[in-house]
């Protein structure tokens, strides 16, 4: 899962990108508004955190810009601004939730989690995908009652692949999010993680669908 986060403080943009990557998530930072409106207008995310006062265009215009433009990605705001007006302000332009400062980091990595899920059409933290189940909580896949010890990139492709669960994937939509801006995105190197991923999920939990890309069923088929 990839998020990007546009906050102009480093200290409070340090401290959420530690707590995302150490939550499996990969993270892009962006400190200004041109910089976040670009990236959230061309780079593909599974969820934008958002500050308010950002320098150079302010978050509610940078906002009110990705959706005018057809932006589905969930926004979570975080803002230091208290007033209920602003919060009803931002919620109107296109926010899908507000968090304001100051705030515990376990709030927030609980609100994207639940951001991440709805967009995907789920409810519940934990997810079942045929013989699989996810626990987003605990960044832990199960293969029945058996506890699965996935890599950090393993996990990010099988949570990805159940969270889109029934859809065909592309492979290069699967590197988008998989990879962080510095890293190699190489077809080559997702069939080899696809491949040492059935080892340990199973021969024939994740389908590949030649020349369009791979799935998890859901039906355990």
């Amino acid at each position: 899962m990839r998020i990007l986060i546009a906050e102009d403080d480093p200290r409070i943009a340090g401290d959420i990108t530690a707590a995302l990557e150490a939550s499996g998530y990969v993270v892009t930072l962006a400190r200004t508004g041109e910089d976040a409106w670009f990236l959230g207008d061309t780079e593909p995310f599974d969820l934008i955190i958002l500050d308010l006062g950002l320098p150079r265009l302010d978050g509610l215009t940078v906002l009110r810009r990705w959706r005018a433009g057809g932006l589905t990605v969930p926004v979570l705001i975080l803002t230091a601004r208290g007033a209920w007006s602003e919060r009803v302000e931002g919620i109107d332009a296109g926010a899908d939730d507000y968090l304001p400062k100051p705030f515990h980091m376990e709030e927030l990595l609980a609100r994207a989690r639940a951001l991440i899920r709805r967009a995907a059409g789920v409810a519940s933290p934990v997810i079942s995908a045929g013989p699989l189940t996810l626990d987003t909580r605990q960044m832990r896949v199960m293969r029945g009652a058996v506890p699965l010890n996935l890599t950090p990139l393993e996990y990010r492709l099988t949570s990805f692949l159940i969270h889109h669960m029934g859809r065909v994937v592309p492979a290069g939509e699967l590197l988008d999010h998989l990879y962080g801006d510095e890293d190699a995105r190489d077809a080559n190197a997702l069939e080899a993680l696809v491949t040492r991923l059935r080892r340990k999920l199973g021969p024939d939990v994740i389908e590949t669908r030649r020349g369009f890309g791979y799935v998890i069923a859901g039906d355990g088929s």
